[in-house]
């Protein structure tokens, strides 16, 4: 966690940046120019997590994917992005907010398709012993032996520490 701030409120883009992902090298591409701010963790916050994500343009939020036992809501700030879900794909604008209830199956992701950067606010709860499927690539987050790893979701087989 970065240092937290003296008083409660801070700058949002002071937060210290982190830029990319943690997949497996085979997967990064699509996100690695993803640009995210751990605004929750600098306040100090433990219970949910709060991102502030700049997503420049081509580059994608993450791979589709689910969550078992966590729930996650975004809100668009500006640009314009693509929500892909199973029910297809939907422009997102400023203002624009979408809910993924945790262990629905649908998987989420979004991309910004346009020549232009764009941010949203990103929120989810910190629910133990969460996991995630992606839905479009043989791959998901498993616990194994108290530890979370990227496997296979055709054989369980670890791709690598997550």
């Amino acid at each position: 966690m970065t240092d937290s701030p003296t008083t409660p409120s801070y700058p949002a883009l002071s937060v210290p940046p982190e830029i990319g992902n943690g997949y497996p090298a085979a997967y990064a591409e699509g996100s690695a120019g993803r640009v995210k701010r751990r605004l929750g963790n600098h306040g100090g916050i433990t219970n949910f997590g709060v991102n502030h994500v700049i997503l420049p343009a081509g580059c994608q939020s993450a791979l589709r994917h689910w969550h078992t036992r966590q729930d996650e809501f975004v809100m668009v700030l500006t640009g314009e992005l693509v929500l892909q879900t199973d029910a297809g794909e939907r422009v997102l604008g400023p203002g624009d907010c979408a809910a993924f209830p945790k262990g629905t199956g649908d998987g989420h992701a979004l991309q910004n398709r346009s020549d232009a950067e764009a941010t949203y606010l990103e929120i989810g709860d910190r629910t133990e012993g969460d996991e995630v499927d992606y839905s479009d690539v043989d791959m998901a987050v498993r616990w194994i032996d108290g530890e979370e790893y990227f496997v296979r979701r055709s054989d369980g087989s670890v791709i690598q520490k997550a």
